[in-house]
């Protein structure tokens, strides 16, 4: 599937807490383990996992095995679901590989994925039960269970946030480990995507995907009090830029990237326009004369008030050729090791530049970094820095604000 580690560590110095962002994408997710798989070599250890459907998943796994053991279950979990195409053929023709993965997909819809999800129909008609879903999803629990040691979850070690949508109210939640016990099932919710699979049953509500109102969980990240600077590493595998598609199978997939990808750029530039606002704000106060400082209007503001910085790194999966738009319900195992790899190639080259090493200047609060596209932006424009001298260690405490 991918090179053996290389044992390269990252010796830079950080002031910021890093965060890893994971979106949901069903067969995508592999990508995300690629991305991690070169974290880990950089030991660039997160500090806080947060994700939406495979990227909770992902998290999970992550979050709930020791740091030496998470890439190789996070390769056991996706070895596992794409095991019935394990033997097939990956010839290197278009034709070829596109008939596979059709026939992927289509084995993935008529009989689910081993490990994770089975068709429910044939039981609720036998038993005269009205189906809620088509499929069953017992499976992915008894895997969680398998490959994730929740009480690891909840000690701690790593802050843990996944998102799902209250299905009787419409409003978004995150579990997060800060704040609940974490079990198998809220991992399950945040994936349970409507109408394919059942909505799970929390503390007597119920709840779906997450990805139904925000596939990207970067904003609480962001937005929890108190504010720490973050070096966010943000994996997107839907891709908002794409070429005009020239036949209704591109069309399908090229609507399924933007539905899934704009709700991203959106939340990363209207956090940047808040966050700069609260930069100025701060400034703004310390200049104040002292006969102001104990105003009401001046105190609301001290409360939005926040120095923090930071640096969100995007990953995007962006496959080299069409792949239609059951892309993220294709389990074929040649495309699974190729996209692990495609994410842990893409990883190495971000982080080998590390341009987020190079100190901000003191009028930008948030930059945004995207390697793999060849360029880096921030709030200023500026182009793509050389990355500074590796320093000793990191420091334990971030900033925050």
């Amino acid at each position: 599937m991918s090179q053996k580690s290389l044992g390269r560590r990252s010796e830079s110095k950080f002031d910021k807490q890093i965060a890893l962002v994971l979106q949901g994408g069903g067969a995508l997710g592999s990508y995300q383990a690629g991305v991690y798989e070169a974290l880990a070599e950089y030991d660039y250890q997160p500090d806080w996992v947060a994700g939406i459907s495979i990227g909770a998943i992902n998290c999970a796994i992550i979050a709930g095995n020791a740091r030496e053991e998470r890439v190789a279950k996070l390769r056991e979990f996706w070895e596992r679901v794409s095991s019935p195409s394990a033997n097939w053929l990956d010839l290197p023709h278009d034709i070829w590989r596109d008939a596979m993965r059709r026939t992927a997909a289509m084995s993935a819809l008529l009989c689910g994925q081993p490990g994770f999800f089975r068709p429910s129909l044939l039981h609720c008609w036998l038993t005269g039960t009205a189906p809620t879903s088509y499929y069953d999803t017992s499976y992915l629990k008894r895997t969680l269970e398998r490959l994730v040691d929740f009480d690891r979850i909840n000690a701690r070690e790593i802050r843990f946030s996944v998102g799902a949508v209250n299905v009787r109210t419409g409003n978004f939640a995150y579990f997060d480990n800060a704040r609940q016990t974490i079990e198998p099932e809220h991992v399950m919710a945040s994936g349970a995507l409507p109408p394919g699979f059942p909505a799970i049953e929390i503390d007597g509500e119920f709840y779906w995907d997450g990805g139904l109102v925000s596939n990207t969980p970067l904003k609480h990240i962001l937005e929890t009090l108190p504010r720490h600077s973050t070096l966010a590493f943000q994996v997107d595998v839907f891709a908002a830029q794409g070429e005009l598609p020239s036949c209704l199978e591109a069309v399908s997939e090229r609507e399924k990237d933007i539905r899934y990808s704009s709700r991203t750029r959106m939340g990363v530039e209207t956090f940047r326009y808040a966050h700069n606002l609260r930069r100025n704000i701060s400034k703004l106060l310390a200049k104040l004369p002292a006969s102001l400082k104990d105003e009401p209007e001046v105190e609301f503001l001290a409360r939005a008030a926040c120095q923090t910085t930071m640096d969100i790194v995007e990953l995007i999966y962006r496959p080299e050729a069409c792949q239609g738009p059951s892309k993220d319900y294709e389990f074929l195992r040649a495309t699974m090791e190729r996209r692990w790899d495609q994410g842990l190639s893409d990883a190495r080259a971000s982080l080998a530049s590390a341009p987020w090493l190079e100190p901000a200047p003191p009028e930008i609060a948030v930059r945004t970094f995207d390697i793999s596209s060849t360029k880096s932006q921030t709030s200023a424009r500026k182009p793509n820095a050389k990355p500074l001298p590796a320093e000793p260690s990191r420091p334990g405490a971030p900033a925050h604000g």
